[in-house]
């Protein structure tokens, strides 16, 4: 039989018992309890398994959270593309509005450049008349036929270019007819006669030439 006086007691290995059994707050001997049993404050049997509930929860909580994550960085890359695609379209918008306003800008250029010959040259016409009056009635010699050759080769390199000679065909856009006859030996309304040159720079008549006409009888 057991004694009960070593109830709850351990034998140490030198022989002595030792009381095991912690004592209550008023010193006496509290109730021990195992593992199983019924009483408040019982340690469930199965804590490793709810603890492995736990962890396995915790590591599913974590893997959310990761994804969640990464579905939240991939707003902000593709905002990023976004942006970037918008600034782009903003920036080939820009050059584009560039480049026509360069050539705008040229195209202002060249017509202020073409104006500003223009208003030159046609001051200039009378004096080219009198050069050309002078030239058919040969009183252009010496020096100043030499200056007015010059001033001949100048003029053209700006682009000026005299026109209206005898025999060319009468055209209304480029002809001015101060005279007109019958004559039986043209086909077709002919300039027998250069009265006045006409001057033009490229396209642009600055004066017609004034003509004597004749039509075919």
């Amino acid at each position: 039989m057991t004694d009960p006086a070593h109830d709850g007691a351990e034998q140490r290995p030198d022989g002595v018992e030792a009381d095991m059994t912690p004592a209550g707050p008023d010193g006496v001997d509290a109730p021990r309890t195992e593992p199983g049993s019924d009483l408040p404050g019982a340690v469930p049997d199965d804590l490793a398994q709810v603890a492995a509930e736990v962890d396995a929860a915790m590591a599913g909580a974590e893997q959310e959270a990761r994804t969640a994550s990464g579905a939240e960085g991939a707003d902000p890359l593709a905002a990023a593309l976004g942006l970037a695609e918008q600034r782009l379209g903003d920036l080939q918008r820009e050059r584009a509005e560039f480049v026509n306003y360069r050539r705008r800008v040229e195209r202002d250029r060249e017509v202020a450049g073409l104006e500003g010959r223009t208003s030159v040259l046609t001051a200039l016409l009378p004096v080219l008349d009198d050069i050309d009056g002078a030239r058919t009635h040969g009183d252009l010699v010496g020096p100043f036929a030499a200056v007015a050759d010059k001033l001949d080769a100048v003029l053209r390199r700006t682009g000026l270019e005299p026109f209206g000679e005898v025999g060319d065909p009468f055209d209304p856009a480029l002809h001015e007819a101060l005279l007109h006859d019958g004559d039986t030996q043209v086909d077709q309304p002919t300039c027998t006669q250069v009265l006045q040159r006409g001057y033009r720079i490229g396209d642009r008549v600055l004066r017609p030439a004034r003509v004597a006409v004749a039509s075919p009888q």
